[in-house]
């Protein structure tokens, strides 16, 4: 797990102009603290119940801060106010490497973050969030919608008291910002780096030095040269924290994370009381924000990037093939190992996981890689 909290400094102001108000907001309200909680709010009132959401993000951290208050506003709206949701960011009621065992244990009643954060809880967690070289976003609702993986996730969470839902996706995330190009897979031999979930073993096993920190730690570190580099989403999200400011140079693809869902997770035994009708209002209001959520993040990147590249000196690189290669190879024996773990219910995730990624696999290179392929010859993108 990581500490997520992002500096507030205006100096880590990004660049991208339409989020000038999202910026504003997010650096006005990140620094609240925790005093500003309390744990004796009644969990139901005047015949309402009153839902604590915590997140592993300040509010109104563009990207994943927003999704989350979106939900809230959302389960509140869906369910008619019979559940009125309130949103707490990381560090006003529990730290946000805290909220997985906050909700766990009924400190709080759901959270906002992703489970790529949890892979001290089980490994098999990290499989629904990110997988190097694995799913897209649309391909990762498709296995737990269509392929048996929703079944599989709340075997796993409810191990821990947890009911899961995906309710967004950041999309194909970054390989991350480098102080200093990246020529061979000899480059990356003891390479400080950032990242998280199973991409984190995969670099690992290529020799590079992977460290755990949250983004603001990240930024620090890359400007003193404590990191050589390191990811934390994409270009709308990073342009917002400023790692431009401190590494000039921005790679992709980022193969650890081809994408990076987002999750709710509410306790379960506050979920198992609600009436079907509630049920399904938090159900859809998770389902309902998958493909928004994602398709902003797409949209905003696209834009921030181009800011970044244009106004911020932000130069684009393509990994050298030897290192994809290698962290390929890599990857391959991370799910081995996946795949012969000593627990049980790990080694059917990863079955299931594995079966659903090459049946749509083998068809994407006929439908999705094959329409993108064609309109790159004749579009040049």
């Amino acid at each position: 797990t990581i500490a997520e909290h992002v500096s507030g400094n205006p100096s880590n102001r990004g660049p991208y102009k339409e989020t000038k108000m999202e910026r504003r907001d997010f650096l006005k309200t990140a620094a609240v603290g925790a005093a500003a909680a309390s744990f004796a709010t009644p969990a139901i009132a005047s015949g309402k119940r009153q839902w604590k959401m915590v997140t592993a993000w300040p509010k109104n951290l563009p990207g994943p801060g927003v999704a989350a208050q979106r939900l809230a506003d959302r389960i509140t709206a869906l369910s008619g106010g019979r559940i009125e949701v309130k949103l707490f960011a990381a560090g006003e009621l529990v730290p946000g490497r805290g909220v997985f065992d906050a909700v766990s244990q009924g400190t709080a009643d759901l959270y906002h973050a992703v489970p790529a954060y949890w892979g001290s809880k089980s490994k098999g967690i990290l499989m629904f969030g990110s997988q190097p070289f694995g799913l897209r976003a649309d391909e990762q609702v498709g296995w737990l919608t269509h392929g048996g993986g929703q079944a599989l996730y709340d075997e796993i969470y409810g191990r821990f008291g947890l009911k899961p839902f995906l309710c967004g996706n950041s999309g194909p995330q970054w390989q991350g910002w480098f102080r200093e190009e990246i020529h061979s897979l000899d480059d990356l031999k003891g390479l400080k780096f950032r990242t998280t979930g199973l991409a984190s073993e995969m670099c690992s096993k290529i020799g590079m030095a992977v460290q755990a920190m949250g983004p603001r730690d990240m930024f620090q570190a890359l400007q003193t040269g404590a990191l050589d580099a390191g990811e934390f989403i994409g270009p709308w999200t990073d342009s917002a924290i400023g790692f431009y400011q401190v590494a000039k140079n921005y790679y992709w693809p980022g193969v650890g994370e081809p994408s990076s869902a987002e999750e709710c997770a509410v306790n379960a035994t506050a979920y198992a009381e609600l009436p079907d009708d509630l049920k399904q209002a938090v159900s859809f209001a998770c389902e309902s924000l998958y493909n928004p959520v994602w398709t902003e993040y797409t949209t905003k990147h696209a834009k921030a990037l181009a800011q970044m590249v244009a106004n911020e000196g932000v130069v684009v690189r393509n990994l050298p093939e030897d290192v994809i290669a290698a962290m390929g190879a890599a990857a391959a024996e991370v799910m081995a190992e996946l795949a012969e773990d000593e627990d049980e219910l790990v080694r059917r995730i990863t079955a299931s996981f594995t079966a659903y990624r090459d049946s749509v696999g083998s068809y994407m290179s006929y439908a999705d890689n094959g329409q993108m392929n064609a309109r790159a010859k004749v579009l040049g993108y």
